[in-house]
């Protein structure tokens, strides 16, 4: 009756099915993983910024990786702009997440000759990508700055390519270790988003938006879409075999009626 499952075609089909319901197993289980560490990660921003502010280099010092649970946390630090060494950080995006220009990072020279890194925000890229664009200019003497913390940006963990051979003052990434050997003085691991500063000087570059930590994003819905295409597998597999009989029973009864029929006419 179901010999027709040992066909080559029916092997096949069986094989390919149960190779898909595994695989579309842990396809759901990777989507759920990458869920969890959203929320997760929306939990750490969250907590973060809500925190009180706290001086710079109380979570970070010079060649000091910044820790993730102190990444996104209020800091402050006082000091000078060092404008003579300030870079522009090329392709990123503005707060509309279209336009593409440049971050502006200025080094902060703090009392005692260390550094800080600061993104004072966001400016359009000009017509001319191979020259240094005009930069609001930082506030003058004494500063203090307040922002978010963020780690030292690496091919690996920004999954930006680290180009070479860019045009005099611009960069790809923001590493406090490739900018402490242009300016050969200690500078702090990672770098200060600028959300404030006092005094605030003139024209300034747009702030970088805030991070968004409220959304968890499709990945349980995707988690749930595969594992109910997993469980569909086996249905859709019983559901083509009883179909496969039933045809196969179908086409068998006419050809035994049609047997019979001549067997009577000659008995007669």
């Amino acid at each position: 009756m179901y010999r027709f499952l040992l066909t080559r075609q029916w092997v096949i089909l069986t094989l390919v099915g149960l190779v898909l319901i595994p695989t579309m197993v842990r396809l759901g289980f990777w989507q759920l993983h990458r869920h969890e560490h959203r929320v997760a990660q929306n939990h750490l921003i969250g907590d973060s910024l809500k925190a009180p502010a706290v001086p710079v280099t109380e979570l970070t010092s010079p060649g000091r990786e910044v820790r993730r649970d102190d990444t996104w946390r209020t800091v402050r630090a006082t000091g000078t702009y060092d404008t003579a060494h300030e870079v522009v950080v090329r392709q990123r995006t503005g707060s509309d997440e279209q336009s593409i220009g440049y971050f502006v990072l200025t080094p902060l020279t703090l009392p005692g000759g260390k550094s800080v890194l600061v993104n004072r925000g966001w400016i359009p890229a000009g017509t001319d990508l191979t020259r240094y664009p005009e930069v609001p200019a930082a506030p003058s003497g004494e500063v203090t700055v307040t922002g978010r913390l963020k780690a030292d940006e690496t091919p690996g963990n920004s999954g930006i390519k680290d180009k070479q051979g860019l045009p005099d003052r611009q960069v790809s990434l923001i590493n406090s270790e490739r900018q402490a050997e242009r300016l050969s003085r200690p500078v702090l691991g990672g770098y200060i988003e600028l959300t404030s500063s006092s005094p605030k000087g003139g024209k300034r570059p747009e702030p970088v938006a805030a991070p968004d930590h409220s959304s968890i994003g499709p990945h349980m819905a995707y988690a749930i879409q595969w594992w109910l295409f997993a469980a569909g597998v086996p249905v859709g597999w019983f559901v083509l075999v009883r179909r496969e009989r039933k045809d196969r029973a179908a086409e068998s009864t006419p050809a035994a009626a049609q047997e019979k029929v001549p067997a009577a006419a000659g008995a007669e």
